[in-house]
């Protein structure tokens, strides 16, 4: 083996088109060294790491700059930070004059709502810790985050996905027929999609095979029911249910919580984020659609009186927000939180429309204050991250029906009708991050503060 080869198998180099950083490779002091005795570059690569790792779990930037300042402070350095989507660029100083800057980023996004519950906690000892600890427990404790904090298997995340639908269908007035083909449909499409994740296929594939295969299958589910039980042409119209488990509502919220706080350019990135999934997602089912002879229209009414309805709603939010959360790798007890907290608050957001007739946006507003309030008293009862259980509880919230109307519309140029559509989609996005800023402000003084 030559010189050249040999170098490499000992710095394990990264033949990916984004490099993997090998960490333990780049800390030259030995592992019983303390932390806090180590060198600039060593110390300012902890905080990037740690960084890193919570970008990777889909929180938001001012997140992952008030973590990374917490370890700075600990470490006795000054850190800065510009952080986006997929990269942090960041520079740490100390008080000899020297600084250590540096960029990292990360191959793709997704949600891991354990892995932030994780690494909050650490983030929390570490800094009331720190004297103690050494760099090789440091990194072994971050190992050990990252090892047993991985993704749920691909078929728990399909199930999931489908209560998560086969709940949205029902709230967006589906009765059982719709609420059957969805199921079927969310779970095969969302399979599909998660087994090409696992083998790095591109966004764009896996978004578009997902939500072509969900599309069919709901709609082989209605030809068979509509054989086998006569179920009225009607109920094809909930085939849109199938596919809402592509909504990028993590992405959706946190781009208005960053940008609230002045961090456009992770605001801005998640936005387009939200927005490039979206006009996927949609403009796949708009053809499949057309290829189906689908189109969407009025689901056939429930039969209901208000508290039936109530009290259907209230199981329907639970089960939908338990769903996504599950599907954004919470852990049971997490997802129980964010489902409670979700059930009451998307309730009360439909019956405010419904029976008082409240604009839909305001109602928003209101569903999404309630959920965050509530959530502020409970953090500290249960220890969860403040966004582990808002964000789900009122992503079931974001008007994925509305969007995709919006875009079939514009497809066959009926330009009035998708304007009016994505102009009521707007205008509820836009509350549902105002729900949670404002309650945020009223409850959290280092949010309210910007210094």
């Amino acid at each position: 083996m030559d010189e050249n080869s040999t170098s490499q198998e000992e710095h394990h180099i990264s033949g990916h088109h984004h490099m993997r950083i090998h960490w333990k490779e780049f800390f030259k002091s030995p592992d019983d060294t303390l932390i806090k005795d180590t060198t600039l570059v060593e110390k300012g690569s902890l905080v990037g790491r740690i960084g890193l790792m919570l970008l990777e779990c889909g929180t938001g930037a001012w997140r992952v700059r008030d973590s990374m300042n917490t370890i700075s402070r600990a470490l006795d350095i000054t850190c800065s930070a510009d952080i986006g989507l997929l990269t942090i660029s960041y520079t740490c100083f100390d008080v000899d004059n020297k600084s250590y800057s540096q960029t990292l980023s990360l191959p793709s996004t997704g949600v891991n709502m354990n892995k932030l519950n994780k690494l909050e906690d650490f983030v929390r000892h570490f800094e009331t810790e720190n004297e103690y600890w050494t760099i090789g427990g440091v990194h072994h404790e971050l190992n050990q985050i990252e090892r047993h904090t991985q993704t749920y298997p691909i078929a728990i995340s399909a199930l999931s996905a489908g209560i998560a639908c086969a709940s949205f269908i029902f709230l967006l007035g589906g009765g059982l027929p719709e609420m059957i083909c969805t199921f079927f449909g969310a779970v095969i499409g969302n399979y599909l999609r998660e087994y090409m994740g696992k083998k790095k296929i591109t966004l764009v594939a896996k978004i578009a095979a997902g939500v072509a295969v969900s599309c069919a299958v709901y709609f082989l589910c209605f030809k068979l029911g509509q054989l086998c039980f006569g179920w009225s042409y009607s109920h094809a119209y909930g085939y849109i249910g199938a596919m809402l488990y592509v909504i990028p509502g993590f992405p959706f919220i946190t781009s208005g919580l960053d940008m609230s706080k002045l961090d456009m350019r992770s605001g801005l990135e998640r936005l387009a984020y939200a927005i490039l999934t979206i006009l996927i997602a949609t403009m796949v089912g708009w053809g499949m659609a057309t290829a189906l002879s689908l189109k969407p229209g009025s689901i056939p009414e429930l039969q209901l009186n208000p508290l039936a309805l109530t009290i259907f709603r209230l199981i329907a939010s639970f089960c939908g927000v338990y769903g996504f959360s599950i599907m954004f790798n919470a852990k049971p007890s997490m997802a129980a939180v964010a489902a409670i907290i979700g059930a009451f608050s998307n309730t009360l957001r439909l019956n405010l429309v419904e029976f008082n007739h409240l604009p839909a946006a305001l109602a928003a507003f209101i569903g999404a204050l309630i959920a965050g309030l509530i959530a502020s008293f409970v953090r500290d009862k249960v220890g969860f991250p403040r966004i582990a259980i808002t964000v789900p509880a009122i992503v079931i919230m974001v008007p994925g029906l509305y969007m995709y109307r919006a875009v079939f519309n514009f497809g066959v140029t009926n330009i009035n009708i998708g304007a009016y559509w994505i102009m009521n989609a707007l205008m509820i996005i836009n509350a549902l991050p105002i729900g949670l800023l404002t309650a945020r402000i009223l409850t959290d003084p280092k949010w309210r503060h910007a210094d």
